[in-house]
Formats: C-alpha cells, sequence, structure tokens
C-alpha cells in the first residue's frame, strides 16, 4: 500500500469505506491543489475541486474533506495531504528545492494526479525530469487497475474536451514498482468537474469526468 509518511492517514481514510460508514464531520484528509511557479494559471485545478469531492463523497465512503486546500511545493504542509492536483494551460517551473521536496512527498506515498488543461504538456514533462530524471512518462494500458478501480472504463480514459481532436492518454511514472504520478492528456477531466454553467458540457460527458477522477483517487488512496 502506501509509504510510511501517508500510511496511517489514508488507512484512516479507507476504513469508512471497508465498514460501510459514512464520513464523520472532520474529514481523514484533504486533497490539495499544487500552486506552482513560472506564470501557469496554476488555480485551474482549485476551482473545479469542490465539485468533484462532493462527487467523491456522495459515491464512494471515502473519508475527504468536502473543501480543497492549496500547497506550495516547498511548504511545511505537503506532508498532509496524500493527494495533489495540478492542472493549468501553461508553463510550470519547479526550482530545485521544489523538484527535491516533490520527490522526497512521492517516494514517501504521496501521490500527484496532473491534468492538462491544454498547453501544459512541454512545461510538465521538462519540470517532472527534473524530479525524477530517471524515469520518463510511460502510457498505461486500458487493462490497468486505475481504470477499474470503482468505475470501470473497458477503453481508457473518457473524452472531455476535443482540443487538438487527438484520442487522450494517460500516462504514469513508475518508482520502484509503484505509480506515483498520473498525467491525463487530450481529455482535460478537471474541466469536466468544473459546475455544468461553466463550459455547458453535456451530464454524461461531466458524470464521466467525474467518475474517472472517482478512479484515481481510490486508485491512489488503495496502492
Amino acid at each position: 500500500m502506501r509509504g510510511s509518511v501517508f500510511g496511517g492517514m489514508v488507512l484512516a481514510a479507507w476504513m469508512g469505506v471497508a465498514a460501510g460508514v459514512r464520513a464523520q464531520p472532520e474529514a481523514s484528509f484533504e486533497v490539495a491543489a499544487v500552486k506552482y511557479g513560472g506564470g501557469g494559471d496554476w488555480y485551474q485545478a482549485q476551482t473545479p475541486l469542490p465539485t468533484f469531492l462532493a462527487f467523491v463523497r456522495t459515491q464512494t465512503m471515502v473519508d475527504v474533506a468536502s473543501r480543497p486546500a492549496v500547497v506550495e511545493l516547498t511548504s511545511d504542509k505537503l506532508f498532509n495531504y496524500p493527494f495533489l492536483v495540478l492542472s493549468g494551460h501553461g508553463n510550470v517551473v519547479f526550482s530545485d528545492d521544489e523538484a527535491r521536496r516533490l520527490r522526497r512527498y512521492l517516494e514517501g506515498g504521496g501521490f500527484l494526479y496532473i491534468d492538462d488543461d491544454y498547453g501544459l504538456d512541454r512545461y510538465i514533462r521538462r519540470e517532472m525530469k527534473k524530479v525524477f530524471p530517471e524515469l520518463e512518462f510511460v502510457e498505461l494500458p486500458f487493462s490497468h487497475p486505475i481504470y477499474r478501480a470503482h468505475f470501470t472504463f473497458s477503453n481508457g480514459l473518457p473524452k472531455i474536451h476535443e482540443h487538438d481532436g487527438k484520442p487522450p492518454q494517460g500516462f504514469g511514472l513508475i518508482h520502484n514498482g509503484r505509480l506515483v504520478a498520473f498525467y491525463t492528456y487530450e481529455t482535460n477531466l478537471t474541466d469536466g468537474w468544473e459546475p455544468p454553467e461553466v463550459h455547458h458540457d453535456p451530464p454524461e460527458k461531466r458524470e464521466a469526468a467525474l467518475q474517472m477522477g472517482t478512479n484515481i483517487l481510490v486508485y491512489a488512496l488503495t496502492h
């Protein structure tokens, strides 16, 4: 399961699922949006999270807080959050210290979900090389358990926004046999988490985005 840094926190969050009881008023953990440098719109990860977390709380027994946190990689609070979300349209820059801390966080059991909001790809690939120079993003097969962690997606990621019309792809960074970061490209799940009036996505698109996001969180908590 998870590394020692987050083991107790994740176990507490997941015990509600195993026991079949609803979350208590004080949730076991918070999900955090990563506030990064470089001029990119890091807050793109922050705004859709309340809708996503509300969905998780109604569709699973995961004991997650209903409001997201915001965290910088240099913050002492980084290790309070077992699940980070990073998104945006443009540049991302990690300092050497941020890269070291993110590596320590991921090696300690944390999980990073990255969603390309269109324009993030070349920047996030460059910056994650600072974190794990020895690793490459690998495309995960449709048989990977992340696509079946709670809802079944037999054909992999759903396509939420067209962007360049390419098929959606899910990439992972695997460290010592564990998936520590999952990167979704050409799908834009986080836009599908927004309230319906923001992007006017059809209900079935929003539902698919929320369900796949739930899979990612559930997978992160159980592996």
